[in-house]
């Protein structure tokens, strides 16, 4: 072997080593074990959930777990796909790395905002998937039903709350009512809905007062299990940290509902997407979707071209990610 070779062969050692070297990194990144992937549970100040894991450098919202808290469903925008990926915990304790969900079948497609029942036996969600017969469908709000360990085909659930405009974002209460926002034909404004279930069937939906309809516009509005306050994304407040703040209403014993309540700096920041939220099925924490950066900025001196690439791989690179936070600072908020 000459010089030449022995350097080309050198060379490509070293260079199939590094590929294999980053790829057990990576692939080190999906070893997790224990409840809530292993991570330790947060207090009052937010922390990014599961690192690495299902918080990344892509863009990711929505939080929905199953009752025994042993599957995890979420939503990664990327390369033009919008889809609800999951993981799901093993008999050892450990977690399946993350994938599309098993009822996925056409990535075309936007499957987005899931939300499972408090029985585990429905998961709702967002799609815009072609309706029966083929037509092109607007945003709508569709299901799957539980089937043993997996999931039916998904179905569009139809009038009343599905309309010819866009309905998303649904929400469920213990008893099944469902929340949702729809936007009516030919009109930029989002307003949340509800539909009581009566007898297996969603009743005609009824816009929600003006508490809860607050701001120049809303949308995305999470509701507890027992429906004791809702939290609404909503932008135009007075009192707004900046863009979209999370906003709380509680519900009287009469139906009415309190006036909207800032959920707080630590919650809300100056970042325009903020808007989406789920509680744990314990109600101990509190998911939510936030776009916070990195806080030490390079200096204009120190952005050469690797180290910008390098920023992009980071967790809080501006891109939207799931936090948590301790959630009993809610009921807090009503005095």
């Amino acid at each position: 072997m000459n010089k030449l070779s022995y350097c080309v062969v050198l060379v490509g050692f070293f260079a199939i080593t590094s590929c294999q070297n980053q790829e057990n990194k990576e692939s080190d990144n999906f070893k997790v074990k224990g409840e809530y992937l292993g991570e330790i549970p947060p207090d009052s100040v937010p922390k990014v959930f599961a690192d690495g894991f299902i918080s990344t450098s892509l863009y990711t919202r929505d939080f929905a777990m199953m009752p025994d808290g042993k599957e995890i469903y979420y939503c990664i925008s990327a390369m033009g796909y919008n889809l609800i990926y999951y993981t799901k915990q093993q008999p050892d304790e450990s977690w399946t790395e993350p994938k599309p969900a098993t009822f996925i079948t056409d990535y075309r497609y936007m499957y987005y905002e899931p939300c499972i029942t408090a029985d585990g036996q429905k998961m709702f969600f967002l799609s815009d998937c072609p309706k029966e017969g083929g037509k092109e469908s607007d945003e709508d709000i569709w299901c799957v039903d539980r089937l043993g360990d997996s999931w039916s085909e998904p179905y569009n659930i139809g009038s009343p709350v599905n309309t010819e405009g866009n309905e998303f974002y649904p929400s469920v209460t213990n008893n099944g009512t469902l929340y949702f926002t729809r936007q009516a034909v030919g009109n930029p404004d989002r307003f949340i809905y509800r539909s009581k279930l009566v007898n297996g069937s969603y009743a005609e939906p009824e816009k929600l007062p003006a508490q809860v309809n607050c701001g120049t516009t809303r949308f995305n509005a999470y509701i507890a299990p027992d429906e004791s306050y809702i939290i609404v994304p909503a932008d135009g407040m007075p009192d707004s940290y900046g863009g979209i703040d999370y906003y709380v209403c509680f519900r009287n014993a009469d139906d009415t509902w309190t006036e909207p309540v800032n959920m707080g700096k630590h919650m809300n920041t100056a970042l325009s997407r903020e808007f989406s939220t789920t509680l744990s099925r314990d109600g101990k924490y509190l998911f939510f979707m936030t776009e916070r950066q990195l806080k030490n900025k390079s200096l204009p001196g120190d952005l050469a071209l690797n180290k910008m690439l390098n920023r992009t791989r980071e967790t809080l690179n501006g891109s939207s990610n799931i936090f948590w936070v301790d959630a009993s600072f809610i009921k807090k908020l009503k005095k």
